[in-house]
């Protein structure tokens, strides 16, 4: 289902390029790395989320545009912009963001490190034991994994993986069989760590590394005994990992996605890194192999993949330069009640988190196993990860001869591996697994139990914002609702029909659902503020998304901006509205907030004069989640939860000073600075909530 064709009455200045939007979210990322109020080692970190966001950027976005040229098409979006000009702008934006990271990484970040006894050692800072130990792990750990490939007729280059590590060499001399190509490639296998640990010994830091490549580049004339090496050069690719699944042909989902994932390390490249020290005749010989121009290339001051350094960290035992930890809190409810069915029998419940504990979404799952009146389970799966308790208890139930129905997402981006391994285990173990409906991703978060009480079933209910992923919960911010309502139980079972087998979308009673009635009820929502607003009376709309891109749903906020709405939108992500426009938009506010945890709830309010109309959400708003997605959006009912939602979902956000950007009609962005109490979200959530925050 497409989104249905309309007329804009806004031409393309009125909206912002999603990719330089989502760009613009990089430098806010960045500026967590470069502040000094975050602790130093999660500045490091912050630096490396910037890496990792880059290549997914360039893996599915980039790829996307230069498909986009391939084709002929003759513009981008909305906001007008042709695709070789994006290219263009996105290139020389990347560079700059390039440029400022390895600065901050080189000049502040690890001179910082090595002050707190935390070193990354230089080839040239080495002294001679550790350049001994160096050598001696080099023989034993590297030289045996490691195949140098000459280049000649019969060693054509080799099939780099997206995103390996790999070092262009060049050599001079002739070999044992006579030939003198003249270049080499040597490919770091992926079981060889990028960041060793040197063993402790007195008189030096506490933590002291040195790089792989640092490791490889001082030793690797070893490789090519006889010949002269003048130059080694660290490189990496990304290539194109969009999946391709032909809607027309496909037979067969999980056989034809096992096919796919084993060519997606070896899409088209979009991108070559080399270190800065690369020879201009291994540049130019390398962005010709991969068939690439100049705009393609990034040369880095530094180590090519900053991405792993994500977990340096973790290795370091150092509290004072991290975050201070946090024990989850439990609503009050459920810590002075342990049978959970009666508290929900009782009353609903809502959990935000990480600030509030996942475990008793754990809980239900486990009883579905182990309390014999539970009768059948029904779950959506997205992304859980490889190691996973909730999937375990799902096993362990249907194992025990229960019904289990599992809505398992097999095109979860990048998850796409550990939900088919998911898959197998569940059929073994006697589970029904279903991959939802063909062209739509189920997105949609939902948790089903019935139980047998007396003589009626009772249907259970989770409804998330965020994923079934035990350790995303710890980090990601998402309101989970538990209830009992019988008719939201209702609707929920209806969804899980629509999936599963056959027939037409029904009404549902409270759930707004995509690809059916969800676009179409926000637009209407606020459409009937805007109505609020033209009788005289006060139209409010407050909005929490990660993405806002719907140009059908931009329209709809201007049009109630320009009638007097006060609306204020809360973006984590890219953003193709203008804020602040004299005429379009002057009532409309964009802010986002990055700090400590990553914002992932989504969340509708409409004052719907005086009622207080308040959505929680799987759902961006963003054509493919409003028209190419199962996903639902769920009302808070309970007066008492509602309030709570307003005041930890929005109200905190709308004060926060500290950690929210306030976007300008350009699509910049400016951090707010507190000019007398300091008020951060995250923290204000923290305190309210956890048990030690």
């Amino acid at each position: 289902m497409n989104a249905p064709a309309h007329l804009s009455p806004y031409t393309a200045e009125h909206f912002i390029n999603r990719e330089l939007s989502l760009l613009q979210f990089q430098r806010r990322v960045l500026a967590q790395a470069a502040d000094a109020a975050t602790p130093l080692l999660e500045r490091l970190r912050f630096l490396c989320i910037v890496s990792s966001n880059l290549d997914e950027f360039f893996e599915i976005r980039v790829s996307g545009i230069r498909e986009q040229i391939r084709l002929g098409h003759n513009a981008s979006s909305t906001d007008g912009i042709m695709p070789a000009e994006l290219l263009a702008l996105v290139s020389a934006e990347v560079h700059r963001i390039l440029a400022e990271q390895y600065a901050l990484l080189n000049d502040d970040i690890l001179p910082a490190l090595e002050r707190e006894g935390v070193v990354f050692l230089r080839r040239g800072a080495w002294d001679s034991e550790q350049d001994a130990w160096i050598h001696d792990y080099f023989r034993r750990e590297v030289i045996p994994v490691l195949t140098p490939i000459g280049l000649d007729p019969a060693h054509p280059f080799p099939r780099v993986l997206n995103k390996s590590l790999n070092f262009a060499v060049e050599l001079e001399g002739r070999d044992a069989f006579g030939r003198d190509s003249g270049t080499a490639i040597v490919q770091a296998p992926r079981v060889l760590p990028r960041v060793i640990r040197l063993p402790d010994r007195p008189g030096q830091a506490l933590y002291t590394f040195v790089f792989l490549s640092s490791v490889l580049h001082a030793h690797v004339d070893e490789l090519f005994s006889g010949m002269n090496v003048h130059g080694c050069y660290q490189f990496r690719v990304t290539r194109n990992s969009d999946l391709f699944v032909d809607e027309e042909e496909v037979k067969d989902l999980r056989a034809q996605l096992k096919g796919e994932l084993q060519q997606r390390h070896f899409g088209d490249a979009v991108r070559l890194e080399v270190a800065d020290n690369c020879s201009e005749k291994m540049v130019d010989f390398l962005l010709q192999h991969f068939r690439l121009g100049r705009a393609d290339l990034y040369s880095t001051p530094g180590i090519v993949n900053l991405v792993r350094l994500m977990q340096a960290p973790d290795w370091v035992d150092r509290p004072d330069l991290k975050y201070p930890p946090f024990r989850p809190g439990l609503p009050r409810p459920l810590a002075q009640h342990r049978d959970i069915f009666a508290v929900l029998r009782a009353q609903d419940v809502l959990l935000h988190h990480p600030f509030q504990s996942f475990a008793p979404v754990i809980e239900l799952l486990k009883a579905a196993a182990d309390d014999p009146a539970v009768v059948a389970i029904k779950m959506t799966v997205y992304r859980t990860g490889t190691d996973s308790v909730l999937m375990e208890h799902l096993v362990r139930t249907a194992q025990k001869g229960k019904e289990v129905t599992v809505v398992l997402e097999l095109l979860a981006r990048f998850d796409e591996e550990a939900n088919i391994s998911w898959a197998t285990r569940l059929e073994e173990a006697g589970a029904h697994v279903v991959y939802g409906v063909f062209g739509y991703k189920v997105h949609a978060k939902l948790l089903m139990l019935v139980r047998r009480e007396g003589d009626r079933l009772r249907r259970y209910v989770h409804l998330g914002t965020g994923n079934y992923h035990p350790r995303t919960t710890c980090f990601y911010t998402d309101f989970g609702l538990l209830t009992c309502n019988e008719r939201i139980g209702e609707d929920v079972a209806e969804v899980f029909k629509q999936i599963t087998g056959l027939g037409r979308a029904s009404t549902l009673a409270h759930l707004w659902q995509a690809p059916f009635s969800l676009q179409p009820n926000v637009v209407a929502a606020i459409g009937r503020e805007t109505e609020i607003a033209r009788a005289g009376r006060r139209g409010r709309i407050i909005a929490k998304v990660n993405a806002l891109l719907d140009p059908e749903t931009i329209e709809a906020l201007y049009e109630a901006s320009q009638s007097g709405v006060e609306i204020d939108v809360i973006v984590r992500g890219p953003c193709a509205l203008r804020p602040g426009v004299p005429g379009l938009s002057e009532n409309i506010r964009v802010r986002s907030i990055v700090g400590r945890f990553l914002e992932h709830h989504r969340i509708m309010y409409f004052r719907a004069d005086g009622e207080e109309h308040i959505y929680l959400s799987s759902a961006d708003w963003m054509p493919r989640n409003f028209f190419r997605r199962i996903e639902i959006a769920f009302p808070v009912l309970d007066p008492r939860l509602k309030r709570r939602v307003l005041k930890e979902g929005l109200r905190f956000y709308l004060l926060d000073n500290t950690q929210a950007w306030e976007m300008q009609p350009d699509g910049q962005y400016c951090r707010k600075t507190p000019r007398r109490a300091a008020r951060a979200a995250q923290n204000l959530l923290l305190s309210a909530l956890a048990l030690d925050g």
